[in-house]
């Protein structure tokens, strides 16, 4: 009893933490806590904790952004593509034992990691945004199917295609949500997560929003850069313990 009630302990302070990160730096909530959780919990119900939160973050952003047609006609390749390639690749590793995807979600983390440590000189070349799309879409939902971390390419992408501020918001936004609805739909369908997850999921809103509140508070007081390399150590020595979780 004292060993699962200090799971519970536990998995809210990942959430909390999660939501910090979400309120300090705008994104984060699943990089953060889904592989935090996944060292004392199945990789799946960490995964599914974060869907309502995550869900209704996305659906938070989106519209507070603007949900606009030129939005989907520019990104429709990247929305689509990532869209089919996810809910295969739930389906092709909803049968993967607890150590591969571990495996696979240390591995998302430290590629997230090392694409958030590039410099932002990346750039995609005129009239190839379409072919840039498609593979970026398709990377995506590879990644978001097997571990559920797609933020980081999606961001990386949107820096190297220079969008303004208020565009950039709109934009990521959308894919936000159109990439979460079928990734947890998937996963439901195909057995990764349950609907006990999705209803302890309602429960890990309230650490969520007490973290994204205290993240919010001391958003104008951080050196954001330092608190980055900070998060991004964070995230290694969390990729390294799932890689030697047995």
């Amino acid at each position: 009893m004292d060993s699962e009630f200090s799971i519970w302990w536990w998995s809210a302070a990942a959430l909390v933490l999660g939501g910090i990160i979400k309120g300090a730096l705008g994104v984060g909530l699943p990089l953060v806590s889904v592989p935090i959780l996944s060292l004392w919990l199945p990789s799946g119900r960490a995964i599914g904790l974060l869907s309502v939160p995550v869900i209704w973050s996305n659906l938070v952003q989106a519209r507070s952004g603007g949900l606009g047609f030129a939005g989907w006609r520019r990104f429709r390749g990247l929305i689509v593509t990532q869209l089919v390639v996810t809910v295969l690749t739930v389906r092709l590793t909803a049968d993967l034992p607890a150590r591969e995807l571990n495996i696979l979600i240390a591995g998302a983390v430290l590629l997230a990691v090392l694409l958030m440590s590039l410099p932002a000189r990346l750039s995609v070349p005129a009239g190839q945004e379409r072919y840039w799309g498609l593979a970026v879409g398709a990377f995506a939902g590879l990644l978001g199917g097997a571990s559920s971390l797609t933020g980081p390419i999606v961001i990386s992408y949107f820096m190297a295609l220079k969008l303004p501020r208020e565009e950039f918001v709109r934009s990521i936004s959308l894919v936000y949500l159109a990439g979460s609805l079928p990734l947890y739909g998937a996963m439901l369908v195909f057995g990764r997560i349950s609907w006990a997850d999705v209803g302890l999921s309602l429960l890990a809103m309230v650490p969520v929003l007490l973290g994204m509140r205290m993240g919010q508070a001391v958003r104008q007081r951080l050196n954001e850069v330092l608190f980055r390399r900070f998060i991004l150590l964070f995230l290694v020595a969390v990729a390294i313990m799932l890689f030697m979780k047995g």
